[in-house]
């Protein structure tokens, strides 16, 4: 039974309106599309980790690093010292973000153009944003199943209900997308950023308080004998488990280092930095949050593992947490988290969102905006986008019935443009001999992979099953490399 209660209630409305003041209030900043999509590129390096720390955890996240809790213990936090270990090796050795952040571009394909031709940045345009939006896809219905658990409104009655009922996620979540809709639109990344900044330090409170209750009340020594006794040495080491194993290190390592070269959500806050040396002080500031980012969700998902046991009727590995959470928390701290993860959401929704708008009004459509195309008509039109892309979220996301598993989703959807995207930036910035045609084999090839598996899922379930997610994905970042080397090399011979 969830403690939600009137308190609670007053904690979220206060903190939904001062988000939405704090969105408006830099409005009057924006007189440029660079204010728009790049802050002017004025961001320094505090406020770019909470901003990118805010906007790279979300209630997607935390559903998905508490399902790995509750089925892998302390292994399901691999991803997250893999992610760390490529943020601070990118950030301090200035691998690929120093060149790119130097070349003055808001986007990744427009870097591409230079050395590859137009074709190759519109077409890697088309791959970023299909990536990302079916990626995004996701969030709205993941953020929503976990707030509706966590306030006691997630079962719904066999009958008799009315509509706005047994739509209560539904309409909820479209007016959560409407709050953020408006003041991404309103203000741009000034708006994203200084809503981040709020975000960032109510997330951090929610998530520390939250978690040092569950130590104090249930004790890690607890955490870690549960663990041990239902997973055995397969929830501490990675290779011990018969689900993971070493397809799953190779698939996230590759993983991880391709996001953190080329999620454009990330560059973003790279090119939106004062100069090259802010970018990477920003990627070494963030590094160790995302072992947090895995960790303190993982260690909620044990603790559901601990409280409900494997198994429990009604409740499935991706609603073990919520469900704990909604008996455990107590009235207050219950609106803290919830305010907290409504942070974490808001902030996430208004950066993808901003962040494919970039993409598609500097790569997709560029070629058709007219010479003297002034800044006003592109503000305009960037607005515009913002709230095509909700709409989008809102049908797809939202109303659309998602028929497959949570991070086998997100990984594939995304490798559909990591794989080839990081093989560009790569060999962009550091092999002279790479081509156009090797770019436009790269793209092809790396995108393949991930959608061939998607299409498998659907007609041929048995198949994708024995090929699994991670051989998928490994095979598209190899696949896209040799694709760029091969390809490059017999343009050359040509």
């Amino acid at each position: 039974m969830s403690h939600f209660g009137w308190i609670d209630g007053g904690i979220v409305g206060l903190y939904l309106l001062a988000t939405m003041a704090a969105g408006f209030a830099v409005r009057r900043y924006v007189g440029k599309v660079e204010d728009f999509l790049l802050a002017g590129r004025e961001m320094d390096v505090h406020l770019g980790i909470a901003s990118l720390a805010a906007t790279e955890f979300g209630i997607v996240t935390c559903m998905y690093a508490a399902e790995s809790g509750y089925r892998y213990g302390f292994s399901g936090s691999v991803p997250g010292i893999l992610m760390a270990v490529s943020m601070f090796v990118v950030g301090w050795t200035g691998f690929c973000v120093k060149p790119l952040r130097e070349a003055g571009v808001m986007t990744l394909p427009e870097l591409f153009e230079r050395r590859f031709g137009a074709g190759v940045r519109r077409a890697s345009g088309v791959v970023i944003v299909l990536g990302g939006l079916l990626n995004m896809g996701v969030f709205l219905r993941m953020g929503g199943e976990f707030l509706m658990t966590v306030v006691g409104l997630g079962a719904t009655a066999a009958g008799g209900e009315s509509w706005a009922a047994s739509h209560r996620l539904e309409l909820t979540m479209s007016a959560l997308l409407l709050m953020v809709a408006v003041y991404t639109i309103v203000g741009g990344m000034l708006s994203v950023l200084v809503t981040d900044f709020l975000q960032f330090v109510v997330m951090s409170v929610g998530l520390v308080v939250v978690t040092w209750l569950l130590l104090a009340k249930v004790g890690f020594a607890a955490l870690a004998q549960t663990v041990e006794a239902k997973l055995g040495a397969g929830g501490f080491n990675p290779l011990a488990n018969p689900e993971m194993g070493w397809p799953y290190l190779f698939f996230n390592a590759f993983f991880t280092l391709g996001t953190v070269l080329t999620w454009q959500t990330m560059l973003q806050r790279v090119m939106a930095a004062k100069d090259a040396s802010t970018g990477r002080r920003i990627y070494v500031g963030t590094a160790f949050f995302f072992v947090c980012r895995f960790l303190i969700p993982g260690l909620w998902g044990i603790a559901a593992l601990h409280a409900l046991g494997a198994g429990a009727p009604g409740v499935t590995s991706l609603s073990a947490m919520p469900t704990w959470l909604a008996g455990f928390l107590p009235v207050g701290l219950m609106g803290l988290l919830i305010a907290a993860m409504l942070a974490a959401d808001m902030s996430t929704d208004s950066s993808y969102m901003l962040t494919w708008t970039s993409v598609i009004y500097n790569d997709v459509i560029a070629p058709w905006r007219r010479p003297g195309w002034t800044e006003r008509k592109g503000l305009l039109l960037n607005r515009l986008l913002v709230a095509a892309i909700g709409v989008f979220l809102l049908f797809y996301g939202l109303w659309y019935p998602l028929g497959s598993d949570l991070w086998t989703y997100l990984g594939v959807t995304a490798a559909i443009y990591l794989a080839s995207m990081s093989t560009l930036l790569v060999a962009c910035c550091y092999w002279r001999r790479a081509t156009p045609r090797g770019a436009a084999a790269a793209i092809v090839v790396g995108a393949a992979f991930p959608i061939a598996y998607l299409v498998l899922q659907q007609v041929a379930p048995s198949v994708s099953a024995g090929i699994g997610p991670y051989w998928s994905g490994i095979l598209a970042y190899v696949g896209a490399a040799l694709a760029m080397v091969v390809g490059s090399l017999t343009q050359e011979a040509a």
